[in-house]
């Protein structure tokens, strides 16, 4: 069973979602919270899979319960899907570098949502590719040099693998590029996320972008 945290300030949002993913055999909401430091608190007390965060909340915004959510040790099994209204919202690329494992706009189609939750309990980063790419490439464009910081512990294959990472490919996508196994690639995955202590392949992607491993013209 996955067990869901809500986290928005509109009672109205949560009794939405609720009533959708309830409806799931597979899935429960174990809580709910109407700002951040709510949030957080219950994801202490009940240890969720997902936690479903909205952006701007009273008291404790979404990006800030998300770094504490993300930070705390006790946590680290809970994965963090920051909500929306914009695909493009400026808050977006924050939240990622504070460790959400991905974003939803909150129109998204109901099925899109379940699944959407079903994936970040596995651990996956649940990023759309395209308002990524755009993302990103605004937060790119404002940056006067890119950092290279961590780019000399990975081999010439786990920057390659890197790249890809950020390009949107699966495992799968990864193994079938590069002319490996999915085995070895989820491994050179998991190599590259240890050697570069980032979280998971969200913060992987913003690692890639702000190295210059990647860029808008390029990636």
């Amino acid at each position: 069973m996955i067990r869901v945290l809500l986290v928005d300030d509109q009672a109205l949002i949560r009794g939405g979602f609720r009533a959708l993913l309830e409806n799931e055999d597979d899935i429960e909401v174990a809580a709910e919270a109407a700002n951040g430091e709510q949030g957080v608190a219950l994801a202490l007390e009940h240890r969720p899979d997902v936690a479903l965060v909205d952006v701007q909340m009273p008291v404790m915004d979404g990006i800030e319960a998300t770094r504490l959510i993300a930070a705390d040790e006790r946590l680290s099994g809970v994965h963090v899907v920051i909500l929306t209204n914009y695909g493009l919202d400026e808050y977006v690329f924050n939240a990622l570098r504070a460790g959400a494992c991905g974003f939803m706009v909150k129109d998204t189609e109901p099925v899109d949502l379940v699944q959407g939750v079903r994936v970040a309990a596995r651990g996956d980063a649940l990023l759309s590719p395209a308002i990524t790419r755009r993302l990103i490439r605004e937060y790119v464009a404002r940056r006067p040099e890119p950092a290279s910081e961590g780019l000399d512990a990975l081999t010439n294959r786990e920057r390659e693998v890197t790249v890809l990472v950020a390009r949107g490919l699966s495992n799968d996508e990864i193994a079938a590029h590069m002319v490996i196994s999915p085995a070895t690639a989820k491994t050179h995955v998991s190599r590259v996320l240890t050697k570069l202590r980032v979280r998971d392949r969200a913060q992987l992607v913003v690692f890639a972008y702000e190295c210059g491993l990647v860029s808008p013209r390029r990636g």
